[in-house]
């Protein structure tokens, strides 16, 4: 059986892990914790930050986060109300852990779109075999 700092990794916690991937492994969960980076933001902060994301997919990524443990939901008292997100101690290490790939990302996407274009051609110029 495999180890990591000396535990050994049982099969269904392996199992279970991919469930969390695949929660946080969604393109919006991990832009919403990137844009938590600095603090506490406003709805319609993280709206308006995050491109081609809609109200309703927004809303429902910041539930599951929260469910998760990701992030809080804090209800201000004021007038108008308003309502703010945060990082958790747990959010605060997923962004930490993400933020090479999302700067990796960001890095390499013309790189990502001249090799799809370039595929694109070759794959629409190639004749198609038949059997």
């Amino acid at each position: 059986m495999a180890t990591t700092d000396n535990e050994p990794v049982r099969q269904d916690n392996a199992c279970r892990a991919r469930v969390v991937l695949g929660i946080v492994g969604d393109k919006w969960s991990l832009l919403i914790v990137r844009n938590l980076r600095h603090g506490p933001r406003r709805f319609t902060e993280l709206k308006r930050d995050i491109d081609g994301i809609s109200q309703r997919m927004l809303t429902v990524t910041l539930r599951s986060l929260e469910r998760d443990g990701i992030l809080t939901r804090t209800v201000h008292n004021v007038m108008p109300p308003h309502v703010s997100y945060e990082l958790t101690p747990m959010g605060r290490t997923l962004r930490e852990a993400t933020a090479p790939l999302l700067e990796w990302s960001i890095a390499h996407l013309t790189h990502i779109d001249a090799a799809r274009a370039e595929y694109d051609t070759r794959a629409d110029t190639q004749p198609t075999r038949s059997n």
